[in-house]
Order: structure tokens, then C-alpha cells, then sequence
């Protein structure tokens, strides 16, 4: 059940393409000028390192809030990255938000010749760096811009990630996909495990779910006319679902602008979900929803 106070949207992008500096300065001002309201910075090995990306991509832009989406946060000592969060968020002049997961990919542990914690290690790792963040945060040492420090959104689907946002969190992250214990393989939730998802969130948070943003990563956006057809070409996605199931999905947009904004109104209404991501492929693809729903 959605909240009864419904936030107005918030549309984000989710950069994953290295490039030269001119290139990434013109990404990030066109995601401005296409009502983006956040611009995120994926982190993972071989795409852009996301504090240096976030600085520059606020000189280059002038209201988009910038966005670590997410940290894997099992590469990062707590107090070296309170003190990342704190410079980036002084040099953006308080426009970060802070996105924090555990690290899912044995192989990108692997390349950088560090051990891959079990899903339980990981989570205790994270737990540890939200307590310490905090720590470091009260006592000013470092002092981010923003009081009492940038707003923090954790992402996820197992029950104790959402439990962690839920009591944690300023924003709550739905992948909308489960992966396995590498990484390697997913599973895509539907309508229903999602409001299953949103519902486990609002008990874990109690009073404090009223005041929580709750956002949905989009997997694939693409307007088109012809949306069987589309929704058919892109059924590696969920081989094991129907045309019909596949269009069901909250993680899949696809069909005309208009038919696109209304899914989300109707997502936003079902789950209380206000705040979407796309990849950055599909960038200009929700360009055109966004003014139907401002």
C-alpha cells in the first residue's frame, strides 16, 4: 500500500560510460537539460571512478543533484570514505547524495586481489561504515556541506538490505532484481513480490516510512508504437515470461510517452515509488515522459 501523501517525481540517470572529459561534461549538461533531476555514477571497475566523475559533473551543471549509485561500499575503509563523502559534498557545494551497497560481483573482488565476503560479511561491513559514517559526520571530522550530512540511499532486495534502508536510509532503493551469491545470475521481481518488497520496508521503518523517498531502478525504457513488438525483442530479459508478463514488470517501461507516464502514476499509486532510475542508455528514452509528469 502506497504512502497517502504522494512525493512528486524525481527522475534519475545512471552513468556507465568512460570517456574523455568534453564527453562527459556534455552527458551530464544534457541530462540537465532533459529534466533529469540526478545525475548517478555507477561503481564498478572499468567505468568512471565515482567521486572525481561527481565533482566534475557539478561544474559542468548547475541543479541536478549528483549521486554514487551505489558505493560498494566492501571497497571502501569507513573513515576514508567519511572523509571522500565529506570533500565531495563541499566541492558540489551540497548537492551529493550518498548511495551505499555491499558489492554483489565476485570477479570485479577478484581483479582488484581482495577476498569476496559472504553476503553476511558484507552486510556487516556496510552496517559497520553507516555506523562510523555517522560517528564521523556528528563529530565534524569531516564535515560534509550538507547538516547533518548528504542524504543516504541504500539499495537492494533481500530482506536484511531492505530492513538496513528502512531504519537507515533517507532514500530506499528497489532493484527489482535478485542476484545469486556471485552476481553472475538474476531473477526479475514482479508486481507482486515488488509490493511485497515495499510492504517488508514499510513495517521495518514504522513512523519513520512517511518521510522515506522510495526509488525504482529501471532496467529497460524505450517509447515505441508498437509495443508488443518491442516488448517481445527484449524478452531476454525474462525468457521464462510471456509478452504480457514482460509488460507487467515495474522495471520495464515501454510504449508511447503518454502510456509510459501512465505506468509510473499508476507504480507511484501501487508501491509509493516516486524517484526513477534509468541506465544511461536509455537516457533520451524517458526524456519525453518527464515533462507529462511534472
Amino acid at each position: 500500500m502506497a504512502s497517502t501523501t504522494e512525493r512528486a517525481f524525481r527522475f534519475g540517470v545512471n552513468m556507465m560510460v568512460s570517456g574523455s572529459r568534453s564527453d562527459w561534461v556534455d552527458k551530464c549538461r544534457k541530462a540537465e537539460d532533459l529534466g533529469y533531476d540526478v545525475i548517478g555514477v555507477a561503481d564498478h571497475l572499468g567505468m568512471p571512478a565515482p567521486f572525481p566523475a561527481i565533482v566534475s559533473a557539478a561544474e559542468a551543471t548547475e541543479r541536478v543533484r549528483l549521486c554514487p549509485f551505489v558505493l560498494n561500499t566492501s571497497f571502501y575503509n569507513p573513515v576514508l570514505l567519511a572523509r571522500d563523502a565529506a570533500g565531495t559534498d563541499q566541492l558540489v557545494e551540497g548537492r551529493l547524495e550518498l548511495g551505499l551497497g555491499t558489492g554483489y560481483v565476485k570477479a570485479e573482488f577478484d581483479a582488484a586481489g581482495l577476498p569476496f565476503p559472504g553476503p553476511r560479511e558484507r552486510l556487516d561491513h556496510l552496517e559497520h561504515t553507516l555506523a562510523e559514517l555517522r560517528r564521523l559526520f556528528a563529530d565534524g571530522q569531516p564535515r560534509p556541506a550538507q547538516e547533518p550530512h548528504p542524504p543516504l540511499l541504500l539499495g537492494g532486495h533481500r530482506d536484511r538490505m531492505l530492513r538496513m534502508a528502512a531504519r537507515e536510509a533517507d532514500i530506499v532503493g528497489f532493484t527489482g532484481i535478485g542476484f545469486d551469491r556471485d552476481g553472475t545470475s538474476a531473477t526479475v521481481a514482479g508486481p507482486e513480490e515488488l509490493a511485497e518488497r515495499v510492504e517488508f520496508v514499510r513495517k521495518e521503518a514504522g513512523e519513520r516510512f512517511a518521510d522515506l523517498e522510495l526509488n525504482l531502478l529501471i532496467q529497460h525504457a524505450e517509447v515505441t508504437d508498437d509495443r508488443s513488438a518491442t516488448l517481445d525483442a527484449i524478452r531476454a530479459y525474462a525468457p521464462d515470461r510471456t509478452v504480457e508478463e514482460l509488460a507487467a514488470l515495474p522495471i520495464v517501461l515501454v510504449g508511447t510517452a503518454e502510456e509510459i507516464a501512465e505506468q509510473l502514476l499508476a507504480q507511484r499509486k501501487a508501491y509509493g515509488i516516486s524517484y526513477v532510475t534509468v541506465m544511461e542508455a536509455h537516457l533520451d528514452a524517458l526524456a519525453p515522459v518527464i515533462p507529462l509528469l511534472r
